[in-house]
């Protein structure tokens, strides 16, 4: 990721990536699932909570991302292909609509603790945002690639928080058919997002040529 040159297809990127890394699809399905069993007010304050916990997550990886991988010797190449790894897990079961996603997701007797685990993280805060906030930390030379990466991360952040301080207003809207075929489709394009990230990573590291994810 070259945040050198701050540019309008290097702003959209970033924005792409963080929409995909903590927006809110991935955690949309999860969250009505676990949360179906608590009153409309308390769906808001664990959806708010779980935004919250998840921006703050975000900002600490961004802060201290690129210390981390000095202080641990882990390379950008790694965390890539870890993040690919990760999320191919996540968007493999998106995709089947594997029923073991559904019978884990009886809402627990804390709602704090399950805003913050398993919502928070690594379903809102996924293995993307972990990926290109790491990754981002290094890159990070400049004061203003800084600002602009932390203004998006909060961007997205006030859009999850407008999201799910609605939460009870939108599920009343959303057909549960389409709402399963999306979630598929989605699944799909997150795999193929999870392969780029392993390649990238790969690439990073050198195992393979930088062309030779074009062939």
């Amino acid at each position: 990721m070259d945040l050198s040159v701050i540019n309008f297809e290097t702003v959209a990127t970033l924005l792409l990536l963080l929409l995909i890394g903590m927006g809110p699809k991935i955690a949309l399905v999860p969250f009505l699932e676990k949360t179906k069993k608590f009153p409309p007010e308390q769906q808001i304050a664990i959806g708010r909570r779980m935004v919250i916990t998840a921006v703050v997550a975000a900002l600490a990886v961004f802060v201290t991302g690129g210390l981390l991988l000095s202080l641990l010797h882990i390379t950008t190449g790694a965390v890539a292909v870890a993040g690919g790894i990760i999320l191919a897990l996540i968007a493999v079961k998106m995709a089947l609509g594997s029923e073991e996603v559904v019978e884990h997701l009886d809402a627990p007797a804390d709602p704090d603790k399950l805003a913050v685990y398993p919502l928070a993280v690594p379903y809102l805060f996924n293995p993307v945002g972990i990926t290109v906030l790491i990754i981002a930390s290094e890159s990070v030379h400049t004061v203003g690639s800084a600002v602009l990466v932390l203004v998006l991360v909060l961007a997205v952040g006030a859009f999850d928080y407008l999201i799910f301080s609605n939460i009870d207003k939108i599920a009343k809207r959303i057909n549960p058919t389409s709402l399963i075929v999306s979630e598929i489709v989605f699944g799909v394009l997150l795999t193929a997002v999870a392969v780029q990230l392993f390649v990238f990573g790969l690439r990073l590291l050198g195992i393979i040529e930088p062309g030779a994810a074009a062939h």
